[in-house]
Parts: C-alpha cells; sequence; structure tokens
C-alpha cells in the first residue's frame, strides 16, 4: 500500500500557484489554440474577408455620399474619417467568434477535460482570449494592407501609429471577454454567435465610426458620445492623424470625446476586469 501510494504521490500531477502559474497554464491554453488556428486556416480567411468587403463597400459606395463637417461630400476625407471606425468595428466583432468558440469547447466537452486537469481555473478563458487576440492582429494586419491599397494614409509618427493599434487591440481583447462570457452562458455554438452579435450591430453603428454624430437626434448624440466603441475610434483617428479640421471632438461636450486616448483605456480595462471576474466566475460554478 505505501509503495503504490509513494507512486501516486510521484506521479499526479500539481497545478502550479500563484500568478506565475496561472500565466503558464494560460500561455499554454493559448499555444494549444494557435495550433488549432493554424490547423483550420479558414478560420482566420473567413474572419478577414468580412472586414476586407466593409473596407470596400463603405469606401467606394458610401464614401461619395456621406457628408463630413469641414470637408463636404468627399470620397477622400471620408476615408480618413472612416477606416479607425472600420478597424474597431473589426476587433469588436471578434467577441462573436470568442463566444463561438468557448461555447463549441464546452459543447464538445473539451472543458470538461481541461477541469480534471491541476490549472488555474481561469486560464483556460485567458488562453483562448490571447489566442484571439493574436488572430485579431492578424485581420488587423491585413486590413491595414488593404486600407492603404484604397487610399487610406496616417499623418503621424510611427509611435502614435503603433499606439493606435494597441488601444484597438485592447478594446478587442476586453470584448472577447464578454464574448467569454456569453460562450459560458449559452447551450450551442450557434445561440453564442447569434448572442454575440446581437447587441453589437447597435453599439457599432450608434457611435461616431461610420458618420458624424451632429446628425444624429439629440438623444443619440449623447447615447453615442459615451460608447465605449466611440472613444476608441476618436483615439485612434487621434493617433493616425485621421481628424478632419471642422469635425468637433464632441457636440455633447461629453468627457470621453474630449479625452479620448484616456477614454479608451479607461473603458478597456474597466470592460476586462469586470468581464474577466464574471465569465471566471461563471466558469468555477460550472465546474463546481
Amino acid at each position: 500500500m505505501s509503495a503504490v501510494t509513494d507512486t501516486v504521490g510521484r506521479g499526479a500531477p500539481v497545478a502550479g500557484g500563484g500568478i506565475g502559474g496561472s500565466i503558464r497554464d494560460s500561455l499554454v491554453v493559448a499555444k494549444r489554440n494557435l495550433i488549432r488556428m493554424a490547423r483550420i486556416p479558414e478560420m482566420i480567411l473567413f474572419g478577414i474577408i468580412q472586414p476586407v468587403m466593409f473596407v470596400v463597400l463603405f469606401t467606394y459606395v458610401f464614401g461619395g455620399s456621406i457628408n463630413i463637417p469641414g470637408a463636404g461630400v468627399s470620397a477622400s476625407a471620408y476615408k480618413e474619417f472612416l477606416m479607425a471606425g472600420i478597424f474597431a468595428q473589426t476587433v469588436t466583432f471578434a467577441t462573436a467568434g470568442a463566444g463561438a468558440g468557448i461555447a463549441d469547447d464546452m459543447h464538445k466537452g473539451l472543458i470538461d477535460r481541461f477541469r480534471s486537469l491541476p490549472m488555474a481555473r481561469g486560464a483556460v478563458l485567458t488562453g483562448r482570449t490571447l489566442a484571439d487576440s493574436v488572430q485579431t492582429a492578424i485581420t488587423l494586419l491585413v486590413l491595414a494592407i488593404v486600407a492603404l491599397l484604397v487610399g487610406w494614409r496616417t499623418h503621424e509618427n510611427i509611435g502614435k501609429v503603433l499606439f493606435g493599434f494597441f488601444l484597438l487591440l485592447l478594446l478587442g481583447y476586453a470584448f472577447s471577454w464578454i464574448g467569454a462570457l456569453i460562450g459560458l452562458s449559452v447551450r450551442t455554438p450557434e445561440a453564442a454567435t447569434s448572442g454575440g452579435l446581437i447587441w453589437l450591430f447597435p453599439l457599432t453603428f450608434i457611435s461616431n465610426a461610420f458618420v458624424p454624430v451632429n446628425g444624429m437626434p439629440s438623444f443619440l448624440q449623447h447615447v453615442a458620445e459615451w460608447n465605449p466603441f466611440s472613444a476608441t475610434v476618436a483615439a485612434v483617428r487621434e493617433l493616425f492623424g485621421n481628424t478632419i479640421e471642422g469635425v468637433p471632438k464632441s457636440v455633447t461636450g461629453a468627457w470621453p470625446m474630449e479625452h479620448p486616448i484616456w477614454a479608451s483605456l479607461i473603458w478597456s480595462v474597466l470592460i476586462i476586469v469586470v468581464f474577466r471576474t464574471l465569465a471566471v466566475r461563471k466558469y468555477r460554478n460550472a465546474s463546481a
């Protein structure tokens, strides 16, 4: 009996403790998800096609009909105005994929296998969201190249431009935690996809992403300018040098529009803290 006990004790895996162990476990899960993405390239391909279509359609279909204050109806001005919104929409729409992926893992029983392992509880979700962020970064890179091909340009130094893309990825990472919570709360990947998109459309369109806020009804102006999505769009425009003279920072005096970079950081960090806490708690309760 003693020999058997000693063998089991030596052979049983022991979870690493503390923050270091949690980070290591998260990176292992992230690596697993990245390998899976590499083996199913259509996951990345289809994720790229939609935003590229948005760039082309908005640029050539709506670009000659949208009135930009200070620039009038100008296709070139609209490209400057549009691209930050398309970039931000792309990173937030990744929420649906994150939720569907976690729901699929739950449906197939893969999450139950992870639960049987001696690993940090939050590592499964953190690893998944980190892998989704890598996919989002690849999509953004391709999207930026397409935007350059249709005539979009930045007018600030490389440091500010990179910081703008960092804010976009941070927003995407924050929203992936909303997707994780949705994925844990539904029964099927299809429901997670629908649940991840149904609220994203009003969030992204009641904003400053595609049209100037000053043309909206008064009550929607307030909603749009306190929208976390709008804060990131405004911050990215500023960092890319894509602001247009004549377009006011804010039409309601909203603080996020007057200080968009700080507002973007605060909103993203707040969303991560709140929804990561809720998602990890949901995961732990489900595994109890």
